[in-house]
């Protein structure tokens, strides 16, 4: 009877130690350590005595269920946590600044938060460590002992690191045993949606802002002013505002609740192109071909008053939209697509002239004009200035200034100039490669729907242009990338078929954004992660 006991103790100790497997790439690091209360039976008890009740023991755990997969982690022996009662959030001491973190998680798990109290039993710690290794988006999420400390040097990474426990939850019922370390491939990683085309109501953006705090996106684009509508109320240009727009208090709300989820809102009145809804209301603005015949969208760059009004409206939205970002347009000039821009327009050609020495071309005065315009935004704190790489030209005597970022869509214009141009210049460059990222209504141009395998399969940030990479020795100039959503055919779709519509693609981009390598989970299995984490 002994030795059958100590049999059976053998085979639970045994089988308590079998390994679970990570199912992520690169997501698993070696070295484990025991989790508490997890000492499996020291040896056999002596002869005749009573068998002893083994400790119960844990497989290592495996990698936590989560969109974008955490880049490491080291498994453990335990049972992970999971939320019950008695279960609350803290904040450490000193780190007070969590406390939002903390209420927001707290709701999510429907617990209680509790402040900045020492941790207990079953409870989650958020904690601000400024001497931990890593940026500002980087986290550590420690599970052992039935507690769960999320920590990082900045407030975004903690935040984090709670997307990371709520995915857990949901999607396996607890947050494994072990440790999470987890970083950003690239600082930018964004949603951009044209709410000049198609009118969008304020619940509808804080939906989606809620969705890409979840998967760790953090910038939204607004495109709100195009040939199609203006859709921003204005104090200084109420004319221009179309009937259907946000309320500067809604674009407040908004801004608050992108704060809140640690997202910066990216604004965009694209010139000087892309004016048609501005121009309706001025059209003697609008330039005009040597025929006497006005092109569309585009305003006259070669009049004084064309500057003074885009910039008063320039001047009242930094105002609003209080953050770094700001994207200038900059694209599809309708001058510039001319077979020759100066003949067509003699009035600019000799005003380029005029400006820039016999070479100056109208190329020149468009380039001119996109500078200006970062240096109207520049003093007002737009640090961070973006403009479509349509608006970049090879060979004038003006180029745009190297601070702007290239946000690359396309090379399919007119004179198209490839990637690595602009990389080789030394520009920084973010990626809204056309033939993946682009959600366009309609599907028109040969455009069609992401469904978001091809961008889990296929894209990395090194993908600007086509399916091919650039050289990797350019990664460090790639700052990231968005997927946009244009909305060409407007009625082709209602908000909620473009919100389930873009789901799976955002998810997709999400991930190679976060982390580019090739991951181990199929896309099957991607797309049911997806769906357990969206119900």
């Amino acid at each position: 009877m002994a030795a059958a006991a100590l049999v059976a103790v053998l085979v639970t100790v045994l089988g308590g130690c079998a390994s679970g497997s990570g199912e992520e790439s690169g997501s698993v690091t070696s070295g484990t350590r025991p989790g508490q209360g997890a000492t499996p039976p020291t040896g056999p008890t002596a002869p005749g005595s009573p068998s002893p009740s083994p400790s119960r023991t844990y497989p290592l755990s495996t990698v936590p269920a989560t969109i974008p997969a955490v880049r490491t982690h080291e498994p453990a022996r335990g049972p992970g946590w999971r939320p019950g009662p008695g279960t609350g959030v803290v904040v450490a001491r000193g780190s007070e600044a969590l406390a939002d973190e903390g209420k927001l998680l707290a709701g999510e798990l429907k617990t209680a938060y509790r402040g900045v109290v020492p941790a207990r039993a079953g409870d989650v710690e958020l904690a601000l460590d400024t001497a931990q290794a890593g940026g500002p988006e980087s986290y550590t999420v420690r599970t052992s002992g039935g507690r769960v400390l999320i920590s990082g040097p900045a407030e975004a990474g903690v935040f984090y690191g709670t997307r990371t426990l709520k995915q857990a939850v949901r999607s396996g019922g607890a947050m494994p045993e072990g440790v999470v370390r987890d970083a950003p491939g690239r600082p930018q990683r964004g949603l951009m949606i044209d709410t000049a085309r198609k009118n969008f109501s304020a619940a509808w953006l804080e939906d989606r802002l809620r969705e890409m705090a979840d998967i760790k996106l953090n910038q939204l684009g607004l495109h709100f002013s195009d040939d199609q509508g203006f859709r921003i109320e204005s104090q200084t240009h109420p004319e221009v505002v179309s009937r259907e727009h946000l309320t500067k208090a809604e674009v407040r709300r908004i801004l608050a609740l992108a704060k809140s989820l640690h997202i910066a809102v990216v604004p965009e009145i694209d010139s000087p192109g892309h004016l048609g809804a501005v121009l309706a209301h001025y059209p003697q603005l609008q330039l005009k071909d040597a025929s006497g015949s006005p092109v569309a969208g585009a305003i006259d760059i070669g009049n004084p008053a064309s500057a003074r009004l885009v910039d008063e409206l320039l001047r009242e939205y930094a105002d609003l939209f209080d953050g770094v970002y700001w994207h200038l347009g900059g694209d599809e000039y309708q001058a510039l697509v001319r077979q020759n821009p100066e003949a067509s327009f003699p009035g600019l050609a000799a005003l380029a002239r005029r400006e820039y020495g016999p070479e100056g071309r109208v190329q020149d005065l468009a380039t001119a004009w996109v500078n200006d315009r970062a240096a109207v935004l520049r003093p007002l704190g737009k640090k961070e200035l973006r403009a479509w790489n349509d608006g970049y030209f090879r060979g004038g005597v003006v180029s745009i200034d190297k601070d702007i970022v290239v946000a690359y869509w396309t090379g399919k214009e007119i004179g198209a100039r490839p990637p690595e141009e602009y990389l080789a210049e030394g520009r920084k460059v973010l990626n809204f490669n056309d033939e993946y990222l682009y959600y366009v209504l309609g599907e028109p141009n040969e455009f069609v729907y992401p469904t978001g395998q091809r961008i889990y399969e296929e894209w990395t940030p090194l993908v600007l242009r086509g399916t091919g990479p650039v050289p990797a020795k350019y990664s460090g100039q790639i700052l990231g990338g968005s997927f946009a959503v244009w909305c060409d055919l407007a009625e082709s779709q209602t908000p909620e078929e473009i919100a389930q519509g873009i789901a799976l693609p955002l998810s997709a981009t999400a991930q190679k954004l976060w982390d580019p390598r090739t991951p181990t989970r199929s896309w099957q299995d991607f797309t049911a992660l997806a769906q357990r984490l969206g119900d």
